[in-house]
């Protein structure tokens, strides 16, 4: 089996992971996407639960990097902390998806032990890099910069979850300016 196949399961199963959660990783309906036999997928992923990690891993892998791209580009940490939900946004603008880790998390009771360790990943990426973002604009303070970390990650992750369960996108941009005016997102200089 090519690579290609394993790269066309893997973005199948990223699909319906960010529109049905870990419960939505079906091999029958991958392989019928994919265009190939249900069995065919065991070729590459021993089980459900190792492909959704191996979907979950590659979510917050790309994620990183987007995260790495969105500070070289920004000229600043206020600018790069400004760009941050968009992210979470882009999810929104494709047909209403959740940002994966998200759905995952709400799943995690239920979820195999591997895919847990891989949501947690995402969440530690986000919060990692915030944090050092913060820490760049002001430097010290670093237990503080890591609370203020977390609620930003938490407040954008909430406010794409309300904007879609409400299917309006414009609710996540009036939240976003909300976090911003109050500073808990800080805005550019």
């Amino acid at each position: 089996m090519s690579l290609n196949a394993r790269e066309a399961i893997l973005a199948a199963a990223k699909n319906a992971a960010q529109n049905h959660g870990y419960n939505g990783i079906n091999f029958r309906s991958i392989a019928d996407e994919v265009g190939i036999k249900n069995a065919s997928i065991y070729y590459h992923f021993a089980s459900k639960a190792n492909l959704g990690a191996a979907v979950a891993n590659r979510y917050w892998q790309d994620t990183v990097e987007v995260l790495k791209t969105i500070r070289e580009q920004s000229a600043s940490p206020d600018e790069a902390l400004q760009r941050y939900p968009q992210i979470f946004r882009m999810s929104l603008e494709n047909a209403n998806r959740l940002c994966l880790s998200s759905f995952m998390a709400a799943e995690y009771e239920d979820l195999p032990e591997e895919v847990k360790q891989e949501v947690q990943c995402f969440v530690e990426a986000n919060v990692d890099w915030l944090r050092a973002v913060l820490s760049e604009k002001e430097p010290g303070l670093t237990e503080k910069h890591a609370q203020h970390a977390l609620a930003i990650y938490t407040a954008v992750a909430g406010a794409q979850l309300i904007a879609r369960t409400r299917q309006d996108i414009t609710v996540f941009d009036n939240l976003i300016a909300t976090y911003q005016e109050t500073g808990l997102i800080p805005l550019s200089r």
